[in-house]
């Protein structure tokens, strides 16, 4: 699980005001999380890769929309789950699944066996969260590997708490019974 630091530590105020080196440690901060979460959702790289760059676009333009500073993360994480769902209304085309080279990344101290398994175990893991509605797999996704409260998911999916409670509910449910053998 990822750990989400402070946003109140973050340059929010700097980069209101225009500071470049500020857009850059919150770009930095919050590039690879915003990703994985968008990518989980779309499962394709190139509107994955899209969906973030416009995140970041509408987040430097609607800053000053932001009241409250400390809420930056779950404030860029809502921008992004829009899009998502924006994309997700659009009609499908053929799109080529991509292969995640975190895959390759493995524990030194697991062993190759050790390491295949678990690949193998996530992978199954993954595939079955994606057969989740979107509204399930989203509270999943940012509950599990994001680390979100349910409140912090509340404002990012503009739920509420109740709502998104139950999505967690029948998402862990739904996933218990695809992971059945």
């Amino acid at each position: 699980m990822l750990v989400v630091e402070c946003d109140a530590q973050l340059p929010v105020a700097e980069a209101r005001r225009g500071d470049p080196a500020a857009w850059d440690a919150l770009f930095k901060r919050y590039q690879l999380p915003l990703y994985a979460y968008v990518f989980e959702l779309v499962r394709h790289e190139q509107t994955c890769l899209d969906i973030v760059q416009e995140t970041f676009i509408n987040a430097t333009r609607y800053l000053g929309s932001l009241r409250n500073d400390q809420r930056f993360g779950s404030w860029l994480f809502a921008i992004a789950h829009q899009k998502c769902i924006q994309q997700w209304r659009k009609p499908k085309r053929d799109e080529v699944p991509w292969e995640d080279p975190l895959d390759e990344l493995v524990g030194a101290e697991a062993g190759p066996a050790d390491m295949m398994i678990r690949q193998e175990q996530e992978a199954e893991l993954m595939a079955r969260v994606a057969e989740l509605p979107l509204a399930q797999r989203s509270v999943l996704l940012l509950h599990f590997i994001e680390g979100f409260s349910l409140e912090e998911i509340a404002h990012v999916t503009q739920a509420h708490v109740g709502t998104v409670k139950s999505r967690l509910h029948y998402a862990k449910r739904a996933l218990r019974e695809l992971l059945k053998p």
